[in-house]
């Protein structure tokens, strides 16, 4: 690989790494967020959701305009969103406002997320030159979890939580200012390939109101009149985006792209993924800080123990995908991610320590490291480089609607019976409720080997010595 290639792969590596920073930023800080501003324990649980109900309602058409406008382009605009949002968080005075910096946080990394994946599967040839760079880009996301545990702790404790934000306001300048030289230029809008707006206004609107329903169900209740006529809006918005884009000659999600086996599992192992493992990070955050008593940055120190265990995953998923293929690969992690997630469970105790769930730390995290580059792997395999930014879109959707969603049932769960409780009885109880939502996330996680079985057997990608980064 080139030099520029390579600088070109680092920034786009560099991107996934300030979305996953800003991830773990977060969660390490929502303790004093939610003192400072003024969330209540379950309503704070929207300063994680209301990034992906943006982020998962606006992605499809963030790789749709990927493909449309370019991918370079939407790139810098996506980075714009996020530092703006960034900059606002950090000044925010009250919870709504903060969750509308959250939101346009979101709708910023619906823009970027898929012109970044898009373009490592555009500049890398299918094989093993691509596997070798969404390694690269999956480290670069593990790269951020670790700095963002400790650079959260860090700011937070010295500074304050608005650090948070406002640390992402400079990542995003940079990237801005590198993109120009080393991003492959867009070209000329190609003719006939229209804007499907029928379609971006059916199917933004409808997921958004699907994981606003999934969301709020648990703190409104399920049978609310806000949760109810959201959800009843979502399907239908949902079905006539469907009827749109099956009639559409430049549609939004064309859903031939399904017909693609590899893309279509795939999409299904990420929502699962979503669903379950992905909130993993959030209830270490809550058992460290509210059951062990750690600070902010005793917490960021304690995520280097997920962080690492997730970046040697991510480093030999690529070894294992060259030898034994994405279906097989990812088959092992689903399994360890499973085992791991319910090996904390026990760990999960009033009286435990951070040793009582390292041994599940290790192994969740090491099948979260398989999970990630094999998965969206899957995704571009077999799919034209002008669609790959709705590819992306596709991919990403499933893994923040699953987030979405997943989090706020796994919080429902978490929480059941700690109403009038306080003092050493709601620690003791809040620690049994995390570890039945870890036993929950390791069970629904198994779901996602059904759906990975429906992968090609013999996509192998063999790691040859001139396509190595």
């Amino acid at each position: 690989m080139n030099e520029k290639r390579g600088m070109s792969l680092a920034l786009l590596a560099f991107a996934n790494l300030i979305t996953s920073l800003d991830f773990t930023i977060v969660y390490v800080a929502l303790p004093d967020i939610a003192r400072e501003v003024g969330f209540t324990p379950h309503s704070l649980q929207w300063v994680v959701s209301a990034y992906a109900v943006l982020f998962g309602g606006f992605l499809l058409l963030g790789g749709r305009l990927a493909d449309l406008v370019g991918r370079r382009r939407m790139f810098a605009a996506g980075l714009s969103l996020y530092g703006v949002g960034s900059l606002l968080g950090g000044l925010a005075p009250s919870p709504a406002l903060l969750i509308v910096a959250r939101m346009l946080q979101g709708l910023g990394g619906a823009i970027l997320a898929p012109a970044t994946l898009s373009l490592v599967n555009t500049m890398f040839p299918a094989g093993s030159a691509r596997t070798r760079a969404l390694t690269v880009w999956a480290t670069g996301g593990a790269a951020g979890l670790s700095l963002g545990s400790l650079l959260g702790g860090a700011l937070t404790n010295w500074l304050g939580w608005q650090w948070v934000f406002f640390v992402n306001v400079p990542l995003a300048l940079i990237g801005l200012a590198l993109a120009p030289g080393l991003l492959v230029a867009d070209g000329a809008r190609e003719r006939g390939r229209t804007f499907d707006l029928p379609g971006a206004l059916t199917g933004t609107a409808g997921v958004t109101l699907l994981v606003f329903a999934v969301a709020q169900g648990p703190e409104a209740g399920w049978t609310s009149t806000p949760v109810i006529v959201s959800a009843l809006l979502a399907a239908a918005l949902l079905a006539a985006f469907l009827m749109v884009e099956k009639r559409s000659s430049s549609p939004l999600m064309p859903l031939r792209l399904f017909g693609n086996r590899s893309l279509s599992a795939a999409a299904v192992v990420i929502l699962v993924f979503g669903l379950t493992l992905q909130a993993i990070p959030y209830f270490l955050t809550l058992y460290f800080q509210g059951v062990l008593g750690f600070t902010a940055l005793q917490t960021g120190v304690a995520f280097l123990g997920p962080t690492l265990s997730i970046t040697f995953g991510n480093t030999i998923s690529e070894r294992l995908i060259g030898r034994l293929g994405t279906r097989t690969t990812l088959i092992a992690g689903i399994l360890a991610g499973a085992a791991g997630s319910a090996l904390l469970g026990p760990g999960m105790t009033a009286d435990g320590s951070y040793l009582t769930v390292l041994a599940g730390i290790v192994v969740v995290g090491l099948g979260m490291g398989l999970i990630y580059p094999a998965m969206f792997n899957a995704v571009g395999s077999g799919v034209d480089g002008s669609e790959q930014g709705t590819a992306s879109g596709i991919a990403n959707t499933a893994l923040q609607v699953g987030s979405g969603a997943g989090l706020a049932v796994l919080v429902a769960v978490a929480n059941a019976g700690l109403g009038g409780l306080s003092g050493e009885a709601l620690r003791a109880a809040t620690a049994d409720g995390l570890a039945v939502a870890a036993y929950v996330a390791a069970a629904g996680s198994l779901l996602g080997v059904l759906a990975a079985l429906r992968l090609p057997g013999l996509s192998r990608t063999p790691v040859l010595a001139e396509d190595s980064v």
